[in-house]
């Protein structure tokens, strides 16, 4: 609805003319001469800004396409950048692409109902994929297309190689080539090819982890992101290892190490191929609170033994709405990975995030992301700070003073009630 204002005429100030020439109830009615009424367009807040920049790298919003099947190829890719979405981290690949051999069924789900039901809410999905089965070479080329076509936004490559120095080098060489942003290292898959000393077989090795970083880092000529499995006993000491070896961020956290459950019909357990199963990755809602937990234990790290101005955190685990994204961005996330949503609501999903996201700025009066970033930290601290906090509390009421604080205050209704309010036995 239109606004009023009001404009003064002949250098009077109309408000202070009408103070004075007002006139009393009853009489006439006051003149309306000193002001023009004009009618305004409504004032309109601007939006909440959703733009970050990491590591060098400028995104539209901090909602990143986690690696995986969302970013398996050119069309997804593509569908992605089309939607919105801030950046996009591609399926992890490899020189030798002939060496993976999916299988299918590779997805199994978990909902919030009895064994078995296909009723429910999804609230976990668990996977027994691996990296990318397509030939590098065409990823290599699509990846260049992605960047020609898209010069302004964020494609992120993921890479994985076996324990091999050349072997590294050449892969970083050969995608770095096709114009790549950056690269996020899987460090962390938590199935599949341990033998050959990938994922996160390296990951949970932090001697192997800093000399393998030694080797990307030497040769990488863009930002890189170590992304940490979360199967470790102390997710800050691999964080740490990342960091100290060169690599500008910390994406957090893979998949977490599971068996979905038993078949209590065939006893045979999920995902089922030809009768049998291996131990996978579980990712979806049910493992958001055990991400925050370790993204805060990771940020924790990093702001008091790195400072946050120079490296990046990636918050990854169960986002499908933009207060999942807020929690991570306020524990100190600079942005916000999503896969297994976009897996079971489409690319469109960056829509709602963003908006919701947006509403929660605006219920704090929040104008940009870095205004909210890390806010949350500084209430976490030890259990024995907690017992030490609640006993002075707890002190601290005790010690308020009862009854009256003067003589002033005695009344004589009250006189009885307020002499017992001094009494200590």
């Amino acid at each position: 609805m239109a606004s009023l204002s009001f404009t003064q005429i002949r250098g009077k100030n109309p408000v202070a003319e009408f103070s004075r020439t007002r006139p009393e109830l009853g009489l006439t009615r006051p003149s309306r001469v000193g002001f023009r009424v004009f009618a305004s367009e409504p004032e309109t807040k601007a939006e909440p800004d959703l733009s970050v920049t990491v590591n060098g790298l400028h995104m539209p919003n901090p909602f990143v396409i986690g690696s995986g099947p969302p970013g398996t190829n050119y069309t997804v890719m593509k569908r992605a950048f089309d939607e919105g979405w801030g950046a996009v981290i591609a399926k992890t690949v490899s020189l030798d692409a002939a060496k993976v051999k999916n299988v299918t069924p590779r997805y199994a789900r978990l909902r919030a109902d009895a064994n078995g039901s296909t009723k429910g809410q999804i609230i976990g999905w668990e996977n027994i994929e691996l990296i990318s089965d397509r030939p590098l070479e065409i990823m290599l080329k699509e990846f260049k297309q992605l960047k020609q076509e898209y010069p302004d936004r964020i494609l992120i490559a993921s890479i994985m190689e076996e324990y091999n120095k050349a072997g590294w080098e050449e892969l970083i060489d050969r995608v770095e080539q096709t114009g790549v942003d950056a690269f996020e290292i899987n460090f962390s898959c938590p199935h599949g090819m341990p033998e050959r000393k990938m994922g996160a077989a390296v990951g949970q090795d932090c001697a192997l982890l800093e000399e393998v970083c030694g080797w990307i880092n030497a040769k990488a000529t863009i930002p890189v992101w170590a992304k940490m499995t979360p199967n470790v006993t102390d997710i800050t000491q691999p964080a740490r290892v990342a960091l100290s070896s060169g690599c500008e961020g910390v994406a957090a956290i893979n998949t977490i190490m599971s068996v979905m459950g038993i078949n209590l019909t065939t006893l045979r357990p999920e995902p089922c191929v030809e009768g049998y199963s291996t131990p996978g990755g579980y990712s979806s809602k049910a493992v958001h609170p055990i991400a925050l937990a370790k993204v805060m234990n990771i940020a924790k790290m990093m702001k008091s033994e790195f400072g946050d101005k120079d490296y990046s955190l990636s918050g990854i685990g169960g986002v499908e709405s933009g207060g999942d994204a807020a929690e991570f961005i306020l524990l100190g996330a600079n942005t916000v990975q999503v896969c297994t949503g976009v897996m079971m609501h489409g690319y469109g999903i960056v829509k709602k995030l963003c908006s919701e996201l947006q509403d929660f700025m605006k219920l704090h009066n929040f104008s940009s992301i870095e205004d909210f970033r890390g806010v949350s930290l500084e209430y976490f601290t030890t259990h024995t700070d907690l017992v030490r906090r609640q006993q002075e509390a707890i002190q601290q009421r005790k010690a308020v003073r009862k009854g009256l604080q003067s003589d002033k205050e005695w009344t004589g209704d009250g006189f009885v009630k307020e002499t017992e309010s001094m009494v200590s036995n």
